[in-house]
């Protein structure tokens, strides 16, 4: 799903998206959310994609508060798609926050167990650090012939968009302040991720291998 989500956002598949809409539109409640799963995107981004070709308010605000959707079929059809996606609905950050927080300790755990020294994020940013890792070696490790400096604990899954995204946002900045380093995404990723970055220092994995080599710092 996550992989060819971006693939309906282009102005084709939203026009495609809403003339669908239109023919059904006093369908069922949950029309727009069953149709969402049919063709594999989640139901609040195919009510997003909707909203943006028929309301003319802002369509983040249309999404915090329903009740202002004009349309009242659409409005009743997009608050049925925000009580059932668990992805991006309003309660998904909140659990995606959790999980995340989880695989971060899970990731510190098996770095004490092999005997890693490290700082956490948290002892980072005491340190001054405005943009951090979750994780940053104080010596670092080889996996896999590859230096590593730091880790980033990814509790998702790595496509192709959101690993580009991060590479953007984060990654390089990480590279360019500590050196190579290692994401972990734990639910996996596409091969064309970890091809696309291996060598120039960041390596991609779905877990933290535990034969590793400790370098001298």
């Amino acid at each position: 799903l996550k992989r060819t989500a971006h693939l309906h956002k282009s102005a084709r598949s939203q026009a495609e998206h809403v003339q669908w809409y239109k023919s059904v539109s006093n369908g069922p409640v949950d029309a727009i959310a069953k149709h969402a799963t049919a063709i594999g995107i989640s139901p609040v981004m195919l009510a997003r994609c909707i909203l943006e070709q028929t309301e003319t308010s802002n369509v983040a605000q249309l999404l915090r508060d329903p009740d202002t959707i004009h349309d009242p079929m659409l409005r009743d059809q997009v608050r049925h798609c925000l009580d059932v996606d668990v992805e991006c609905g309003p309660g998904s950050d909140l659990i995606k926050m959790a999980v995340g927080d989880q695989y971060e300790e899970v990731l510190q755990d098996q770095l004490t167990l092999m005997g890693i020294p490290f700082l956490s994020e948290g002892g980072l940013r005491d340190k001054g650090y405005d943009k951090t890792p979750d994780i940053l070696l104080t010596t670092p490790i080889a996996v896999e012939g590859h230096v590593v400096n730091w880790i980033e604990s990814k509790a998702s899954f790595g496509d192709e968009q959101s690993h580009r995204q991060y590479l953007r946002e984060q990654y390089w900045s990480y590279w360019n302040r500590f050196g190579p380093g290692l994401v972990v995404y734990w639910f996996g990723f596409v091969d064309e991720v970890a091809m696309e970055t291996r060598e120039k220092g960041v390596v991609v994995m779905d877990h933290l291998p535990t034969k590793v080599q400790t370098l001298l710092s």
